[in-house]
């Protein structure tokens, strides 16, 4: 992206909305909207009155786990980030060096058969790289006297980076829509475009004829200063929600995914028809202008770091003049950024 060079440290959200002062709700972010390269600037609670009847939000359900684990390699303390677990019984993790602030550094992964030693005897093994992108995401298998699920449980915390000012409670990582999965799994990293919304707000939308769609995607580790495209994750589009998109999208509504979790769940279900079919398993989709939305109207995001993939979704559903746009004015309006941040409407 080529307008935002760099994003001040001092624009970082560091602490959730609802603690940053008293009779605060977690609502209480500011709201970007884009229509093209028309900007406004709004407070989140006036969303019900940007969008208008007919119109399907559609939102990730996942939990989110408590996925950062204190370990050891030798006498030197690292951290573990469980991103995802495979269908062979082992998990996708990262390695990282803690430094008091969240954990800042990735750790260069490997070798094979680097061991890590975890709370109650359990032990991690390294057994070879995610992908050839590069070293940090391994495949690890896990053993011990229980399993990875039940140990985050006991011991685990969400996974915070430095721009936080301190680690939060697991709610504070939960978003209004998050369900347990029959499995135990979750999302290692909150799908946080949602985060904002409240119990009250959605009752508000649904009286105003705003409907909701269900999906489901469970997000690996992001890594804070990696900037990759998104690694292969487990989603679930029900045929209820499938069903209820097509039928917007043959009336007059517009189908706004709440997160780049939901658009790349709900593109990952679409044919080249445009058709949305119930589909579960793993996607691999990657969003980029080249590709396009097949189904996407609309997009409620958080911002993103000039070098993060997840732009070149945003401008696959609004175009570049659009987004590069709504970053001048994030800047220049001061707005937050990262999970605890402000959010952005990009709107046809």
């Amino acid at each position: 992206m080529t307008t935002v060079l760099r994003v001040p440290e001092e624009l970082s959200a560091r602490v959730p909305a609802e603690r940053r002062g008293p009779d605060r709700d977690r609502d209480d972010v500011r709201l970007l909207v884009s229509r093209g390269t028309r900007v406004a600037h709004h407070g989140f609670r006036e969303l019900p009155g940007l969008l208008r009847a007919g119109d399907l939000l559609v939102v990730n359900t996942s939990r989110t786990l408590a996925a950062a684990l204190d370990g050891e390699i030798g006498h030197a303390r690292v951290v573990v980030h469980f991103s995802t677990p495979g269908d062979d019984g082992r998990w996708a993790v990262e390695l990282r060096e803690p430094d008091g602030k969240g954990t800042t550094r990735a750790r260069a992964g490997g070798p094979a058969g680097t061991e890590v030693l975890l709370p109650e005897g359990t032990r991690l093994v390294l057994e070879e790289p995610l992908s050839e992108r590069g070293d940090r995401l391994w495949w690890a298998r896990v053993s011990g006297p229980q399993g990875v699920l039940a140990l985050l449980r006991a011991h685990g915390r969400p996974i915070r980076y430095a721009y936080t000012e301190r680690d939060q409670p697991l709610s504070a990582y939960q978003t209004v829509f998050a369900l347990p999965s029959a499995d135990g799994c979750g999302s290692a990293e909150m799908p946080s475009a949602a985060r904002p919304f409240t119990a009250r707000m959605v009752a508000e939308l649904v009286s105003r004829g705003v409907q909701f769609a269900p999906v489901t995607l469970h997000t690996g580790v992001a890594s804070a200063e990696a900037h990759e495209p998104p690694y292969p994750e487990r989603f679930v589009v029900p045929g209820t929600s499938a069903r209820l998109v097509n039928a917007v999208r043959a009336g007059d509504g517009r189908v706004i995914a709440v997160g780049t979790t939901a658009v790349r769940a709900l593109e990952s279900a679409a044919g080249a028809d445009g058709v949305v079919r119930a589909r579960a398993g793993w996607t691999d989709l990657v969003v980029t202008p080249a590709r396009g939305v097949r189904v996407v109207d609309g997009l409620l995001t958080g911002l993103h770091e000039p070098e993060a993939s997840h732009l070149l979704m945003l401008e696959a559903v609004a175009g570049r003049a659009a987004v590069e746009r709504g970053y001048e004015e994030a800047l220049a309006g001061r707005y937050l950024w990262h999970e605890f941040g402000d959010v952005h409407l990009l709107l046809p």
